[in-house]
């Protein structure tokens, strides 16, 4: 099913369960579920949507939608001055009435039209008519003034997010991500390319770990140790970690096969690494009937952990610049041994699945808890089956290891990965979104 006919299909069964109250405005929870959900299909179908550029758009979203929220909130308490360079953003005039349905939908639509605007004619029609739809529903019932007012206040809310985000470095990305211009490392364990795509000779995105973060310091505050030293020789650490991979791969069990494919994420076939994580996120929200206030909590903090955590797992990859598993392996092997998976274009130290699904599984525990167990179904459209895991760091690990069964991340980066992401989910757990 195309974008536009999932859209389509959206809101069709939000209008068919709200057909009966047409004196009623829809609730607000329904606005942030229904663009979220598009999301996840724009990111699917828009060519420059790698993992970290995916990550960013969630990020600003998410910080739209929990603001526009808690400017009309006893329970939630701004962003502003917390994260890095977000000013305090237009309030409400406490004397006049302003519906929370009507700023969400202006909020959310003008932000994701904004953070989407690449996509291609079909995004733009689905994002039109989930406009269209939503804003209609949401101003169903209310007196003219309160929407306009509402409305107004939504896209300024949004402006001023969309103005902060273009200073941050990773606003305009060119070739989808791809530099013209690059000098490949010469050191021995460097990475080369792995693809023969001309525009993949050079490394995806290699300036994003200097882009601006928003709750920790910076791209390089939770920096990592170096991995094992380079070397050919059997007896060391490093050949250890790749005659792991290469075994591994050459016996893995349906189970394992099973991981790595539920876990691949790949670009243009799935709503990517972050999306996948926003999707068990939405998951798990409509499994406990959330209200409102968590919902933009939730999706705002795990929007930051994400975006900071390919930043962060991005300086590290440029900064010890390791080559592949099946550069080394080939080279030093077998000649003919292929992943499981197609390995990505850029270094391999960390692994970027364990970055974000660290921070994601840091931020998501701190929600709900150590031993919150869940079903995934965020592929269940594509053919895969759902999984259960009885953590969200129990999932982190499994996603973690699938780039092993994959062929493509050695163990440490696994591990450390892991280790990197709790780091940086930590920054974003201390944020202080409730008012106390």
């Amino acid at each position: 099913m195309n974008i536009i006919l999932r859209a389509a299909s959206v809101c069709a069964v939000m209008l068919w369960g709200w057909a009966g109250a047409a004196q009623a405005a829809l609730p607000p929870e329904q606005v942030l579920q229904n663009w979220y959900r598009l999301m996840l299909e724009l990111v699917r179908h828009t060519p420059t949507y790698s993992p970290p550029v995916a990550s960013r758009a969630f990020a600003y979203v998410g910080i739209t939608g929990f603001e526009a929220v808690a400017g009309g909130s006893d329970d939630l308490q701004t962003l502003a001055g917390q994260i890095n360079g977000l000013t305090a953003l237009p309030a409400r005039d406490a004397a006049l009435a302003y519906d929370d349905g009507v700023v969400l939908q202006a909020a959310l639509s003008t932000a994701v039209k904004t953070f989407f605007s690449n996509t291609g004619p079909t995004g733009q029609r689905a994002m039109a008519a989930m406009e269209r739809v939503l804003t209609e529903k949401t101003a169903a019932g209310l007196p003219g003034d309160v929407t306009a007012r509402s409305r107004a206040l939504g896209v300024a809310v949004a402006q001023h997010v969309v103005s902060w985000s273009l200073t941050d470095g990773g606003a305009v990305v060119e070739n989808m991500g791809f530099p013209y211009d690059y000098a490949l490392g010469t050191a021995p364990g460097a990475w080369v390319p792995t693809s023969r795509i001309v525009q993949q000779q050079k490394p995806l995105l290699p300036k994003w770990g200097n882009n601006r973060t928003f709750a920790m310091p910076n791209g390089a505050t939770c920096g990592l140790p170096p991995p094992p030293a380079y070397s050919v020789e059997p007896g060391s650490a490093f050949y250890a970690e790749a005659k792991e991979v290469y075994d591994t791969v050459k016996s893995l069990t349906a189970e394992q096969r099973e991981i790595a494919r539920f876990w691949s994420d790949d670009p243009m076939l799935s709503p990517t690494p972050p999306g996948h994580w926003i999707s068990i996120a939405l998951q798990v929200q409509n499994s406990t009937d959330a209200p409102l206030a968590e919902q933009v909590d939730l999706q705002a903090r795990l929007g930051i952990a994400l975006a900071d955590a390919f930043i962060g797992c991005w300086h590290a990859k440029f900064e010890y610049d390791l080559l592949r598993p099946v550069t080394y392996i080939r080279a030093t092997m077998d000649p003919k041994w292929e992943p499981l998976l197609n390995t990505p274009p850029f270094p391999e130290y960390p692994s970027g699945h364990s970055t974000q699904s660290g921070a994601a599984a840091e931020v998501l525990t701190d929600f709900f808890g150590e031993d919150f167990a869940f079903e995934d179904a965020t592929h269940l459209d594509d053919g895969l089956a759902p999984r259960r895991f009885p953590s969200f760091w129990a999932a982190a690990q499994e996603a973690g290891m699938s780039r092993l069964y994959g062929g493509i991340h050695f163990r440490s980066a696994i591990d450390r990965g892991l280790e990197q992401g709790r780091c940086i989910g930590r920054y974003v757990t201390a944020l202080q979104t409730r008012i106390r």
